[in-house]
């Protein structure tokens, strides 16, 4: 069975993917929080799935070098990601790093573990969770939207440089989503389910070898009931 990793699998929308595809295929979960990801684990096991677990701080480069040696991935799916909504005047030197590190970072140390094994397949999928926030704005979002629009760029330029080679690159862009990131005290009637992003991650997956759906952008078409 294909092997897709998925970063940020203990939660929210991570958790959503890797219970959408662990059907289809073994799962590599990559998250900081142990006793999720096991749950996930346990979850998938239960329904007849493999998944792999591994404790990561996606903020080491080093340590995600150790915990992918060895890892051959058919599919990427770069999902973990963080957001401090503040005005840009109280934004941390450590808020933005973080954000950085996590949103924008991991992507390339993360990516640049799993890509030579694609490339020398001559086959794979790399999946980047982005947001709308890639090509909008909003007020407190200097940071988050900063990373989001750097997803949006460094996926471009990579579906670009790997098609050649028979890998694909698309980027998923979900509106609000209902998970721990929406802050507090927000409407959710609009808002995405994790679930819903999950199944656009798996129709993505689902095109034809000769087709690539690049860019999709998820938004809510009714309020949540």
């Amino acid at each position: 069975m294909p092997t897709a990793v998925i970063t940020g699998a203990s939660k929210g929308i991570g958790r959503a993917i890797a219970l959408r595809l662990a059907p289809a295929y073994d799962i590599v979960a990559l998250a900081r929080t142990e006793e999720a990801l096991r749950s996930l684990g346990a979850e998938i096991a239960g329904k007849g799935g493999r998944c792999t677990a591994i404790d990561v701080d996606l903020r080491d480069p080093s340590a995600i070098a150790t915990a992918l040696d060895g890892v051959h991935a058919d599919v990427l799916v770069n999902n973990a990601g963080i957001m401090h909504r503040k005005a840009f005047i109280d934004l941390a030197p450590d808020d933005w790093a973080e954000m950085m590190d996590v949103n924008v970072h991991a992507i390339y140390h993360v990516t640049r573990a799993l890509l030579p094994g694609m490339i020398a397949k001559g086959a794979g999928h790399i999946v980047n969770i982005s947001s709308i926030a890639g090509r909008n704005t909003f007020l407190g979002g200097s940071g988050y939207c900063a990373t989001k629009h750097a997803v949006q760029a460094l996926s471009e330029c990579l579906m670009l440089e790997v098609r050649e080679y028979g890998v694909k690159v698309s980027v998923v862009m979900p509106g609000s989503v209902a998970t721990e990131l929406t802050p507090g005290g927000s409407k959710v009637e609009w808002a995405l389910r994790a679930d819903d992003v999950a199944e656009s991650v798996a129709h993505v997956l689902s095109m034809p070898p000769h087709a690539l759906t690049f860019m999709v952008e998820v938004r809510a078409s009714l309020p949540r009931k």
